[in-house]
């Protein structure tokens, strides 16, 4: 019946509904009439024409046009209207006429009989349709998590395609344990993996709206578990329509269903002042932020845009994605340290550049931990040539990315982050600055390059171990999108010196990111308890100067800003002069690559930083008071007693 061809599938609807319309005029005249005497009054021409207006009827109402296994119930009752209009138009033509013998009256139990018959067979013969397709042994048996509302009408949106045979519900409530729901029965989670294995059960679809990413990672691992893969309803909206077809709303979980939040959309109002229209400089060009910086501001309408790295290949990289989809954009790559005064100054000089976005900067905490000097000059002088080339220059906006890590620093990659902080804040106290300086604090952001998702990614690939500093480390993550956004709209917010923090909701645990990655890889751990699981969890112990848990914010002032999930911080900063003097001491201290007076002269400059090594620093340098400034100003002057 399937294969048979377009136009006869639709002759052999119009045959049989020749067949069944007289019948159901003629339970009509019966209902009417109580016997064979008045249906018989009329010879079998009169039941003809009745079923030929109503095939009419049927036809305007595209009733024949539609593909059966598809028919909803907006069809139907579109079908049910025309055969209304039909109906009331023959009990006109009799009124007219006069016809005394004709029971008008039959006309309505024939109109509703008619319609009961084209429900009950178009709607049959659909579902039959659907049960007993061609392709029916080929969809893949799924389970639905979440017997609700969303489970629901997921469960019938299924049964109106060939891709998924849904077979029974998950549900947590125990009150719906062995309840049918939209014709499916509802299992208790704790029988997961037997009727996995007694349904041939391969997939597990998540159909709980707004469910918090703790339950859900819960409910990942189980599912991993039992050997299933787990997907996610994500858009509701779409089962509101009865030609929805599953794949449409149903998708493979992504890194951003476990942040715990949802992802913080950009205010538009915000989004371009700092861009539209502007030449605008994105120093670190070529990293994780910087590249998606570039490619934000390139939808958002510049004048010109301006690229600086210093890597060839990932300058190259970018030049080209972004040349490419933006071939009348004029696209400067400039090749060069951001600690090259020289290079910076011509660039801002020669293309009076209004925006700078300043992403360069060294970040891996054990590489710069171990390699302190280049660590330091890389963050610290290029934050500082950017800052002085932006001021002389007179750039509208300078923002610079920052970290958490410069929170109460315990490695060196976090203090020369918040010494690059000071020197931004330094930058925008001075006086007849024309530039407005602001700072934006990043966590951990997902899928960046050294970040610890495709650090696992790698590590599963290899068939682990996966390996963990520590089973308490926690981290805030935020998008790589979310990144770029927060930073563009930061500088349209900034008043001069102030941070900006993007409220990122609650820290996630690493071990549970991890045992997340494996079941969404559909993968076990293996422990002692689990020694058939796939892959280990190798604790390995905190990088030095590494944190458990990581800070957003200092002991500052916090105001609100223009944009509800993000926070403006206004914090203490040194006095420019005695700033630029603690940085030539350190950039000497950096010249006699001893550690501990390197890290001791940081000291002075931060006093918040705590080093978890014990510092190696002569016994002749006294260690800095945290709270005074003599204690500063007497280490500065050992090192540079002609410039105190």
């Amino acid at each position: 019946m399937v294969s048979l061809h377009r136009t006869t599938k639709i002759a052999l609807m119009i045959c049989i509904d020749l067949v069944a319309l007289p019948l159901c005029f003629l339970v009509a005249m019966l209902l009417r009439g109580g016997d064979l005497k008045l249906a018989a009054h009329y010879g079998p021409a009169s039941y003809l024409i009745v079923a030929l207006v109503t095939i009419a009827a049927f036809s305007m109402s595209d009733l024949y046009r539609a593909v059966i296994r598809f028919i909803d119930g907006r069809l139907l009752s579109a079908t049910g209207l025309a055969l209304g209009i039909a109906v009331l138009c023959a009990y006109v033509v009799l009124f007219a006429i006069n016809d005394a013998m004709f029971p008008r009256s039959a006309l309505a139990i024939y109109w509703f009989i008619a319609f009961s018959y084209v429900v009950t067979s178009r709607i049959g013969m659909r579902n039959f349709l659907r049960n007993h397709g061609s392709r029916r042994g080929s969809s893949d048996a799924v389970a639905i998590y979440g017997a609700g509302e969303a489970g629901a009408r997921l469960a019938q949106t299924m049964r109106n395609s060939d891709e998924y045979r849904p077979v029974c519900f998950f549900d947590d409530k125990r009150a719906l344990n062995d309840r049918t729901i939209a014709g499916l029965r509802v299992f208790q989670t704790g029988r997961l993996a037997d009727l996995v294995a007694a349904h041939g059960i391969r997939t597990v679809v998540i159909a709980v709206p707004g469910m918090p990413a703790e339950r859900l990672r819960d409910i990942m691992q189980r599912l991993a578990g039992a050997g299933v893969t787990a997907k996610i309803l994500s858009r509701l909206v779409d089962l509101a329509d009865d030609r929805a077809r599953p794949r449409d709303s149903i998708r493979e979980l992504k890194f951003e269903d476990l942040l715990g939040r949802p992802a913080v959309p950009p205010r538009l109002d915000l989004f371009a002042r700092c861009v539209r229209g502007k030449t605008v400089l994105v120093t670190g060009a070529g990293g994780s932020i910087g590249s998606e910086l570039c490619r934000q501001i390139v939808t958002l309408g510049p004048n010109r845009l301006h690229l600086l790295d210093h890597s060839e290949f990932a300058l190259y990289t970018i030049r080209q994605e972004l040349g490419t989809r933006f071939p009348e954009l004029r696209i400067d790559a400039h090749l060069g340290s951001v600690c090259n005064a020289d290079l910076v100054e011509r660039i801002l000089a020669e293309s009076q550049v209004d925006t700078v976005y300043h992403a360069a900067a060294y970040k891996h905490v054990p590489l710069v931990e171990t390699n302190i000097v280049e660590g330091l000059r890389n963050n610290v002088l290029g934050a500082q040539v950017i800052a002085a080339a932006c001021a002389s220059h007179h750039v509208e906006t300078c923002v610079l990315i920052s970290s958490d890590k410069a929170v109460r620093p315990t490695n060196i990659m976090g203090a020369s982050k918040r010494i690059a902080e000071l020197i931004f804040q330094a930058a925008a106290a001075k006086r007849g600055t024309q530039t407005t300086f602001c700072m934006v604090r990043f966590g951990n952001v997902l899928g960046s390059s050294g970040s610890v998702i495709p650090l696992f990614q790698r590590q599963i690939a290899r068939g682990g171990p996966l390996t963990i500093t520590h089973p308490e480390v926690s981290r805030y993550f935020m998008l790589i999108p979310e990144a770029a956004q927060l930073v563009i709209q930061a500088g349209a917010m900034a008043k001069g010196g102030d941070v900006f923090v993007l409220d990122m909701g609650e820290p996630v645990r690493i071990v549970e990111l991890a045992r997340t990655l494996l079941a969404m890889s559909g993968l076990t751990e293996k422990t002692p308890q689990n020694p058939g699981g796939d892959i280990e969890m190798k604790f390995v112990g905190l990088f030095p100067g590494e944190k458990l848990h990581e800070e957003l914010l200092t002991d500052g002032t916090v105001f609100p800003s223009e944009h509800p999930r993000i926070m403006r911080m206004k914090e203490n900063a040194l006095r420019p002069s005695v700033l630029e003097t603690c940085i030539t001491c350190l950039m000497m201290a950096c010249e006699t690559h001893e550690r501990g007076m390197i890290e001791s002269m940081v000291k002075a400059i931060v006093s918040e930083y705590t080093p978890q090594l014990p510092a190696t620093a002569p016994a002749q340098l006294p260690e800095p008071e945290v709270e005074s400034g003599k204690a500063r100003l007497s280490l500065i002057h050992r090192f540079v007693p002609f410039r105190i």
